[in-house]
């Protein structure tokens, strides 16, 4: 930051509003309350999917809770999910949505050209400078 001549200025209104601050020194009683936080968020967690999957959780606490993700496959064999679908399946039959908006972006005929045009011209370069065609993919 100095390199740059950037100046740093911190306002607060309160003794604990800048806790972890990363520019401040590290506070081993900030740490101590943000951990104590984070476990207590985290044992709510677990009884909360416990009450919810109830018996059809497999694998013990430490396997289900570590912080781990899991695939869809993976969630379904520890008894995480219920199943597999897809999101159009269950917004059309098991929410009851009418109308289904697909937000998945196509490029436009002219982005495609644009793609296109541009290896052609890799190819061409590549050829020209003797690269064999391997090179350029």
């Amino acid at each position: 930051m100095k390199k740059l001549g950037i100046e740093r200025r911190l306002m607060a209104a309160g003794e604990d509003k800048a806790m972890l601050d990363p520019f401040s020194p590290l506070k081993e009683e900030e740490v101590a309350h943000t951990r104590a936080l984070l476990d207590n968020i985290h044992q709510q967690f677990i009884q909360v999917v416990k009450q919810g999957r109830g018996d059809r959780l497999k694998g013990d606490d430490q396997l289900l809770f570590n912080g781990l993700f899991w695939t869809g496959e993976q969630a379904l064999a520890l008894g995480l999910i219920d199943g597999l679908d897809t999101s159009s399946h269950v917004a059309r039959d098991v929410i009851g949505a009418e109308k289904i908006v697909d937000y998945t972006r196509h490029p436009s005929p002219f982005e495609r050209f644009a793609d296109r045009l541009g290896v052609v011209m890799a190819k061409g370069l590549a050829s020209s400078l003797g690269l064999s065609e391997t090179a350029v993919r």
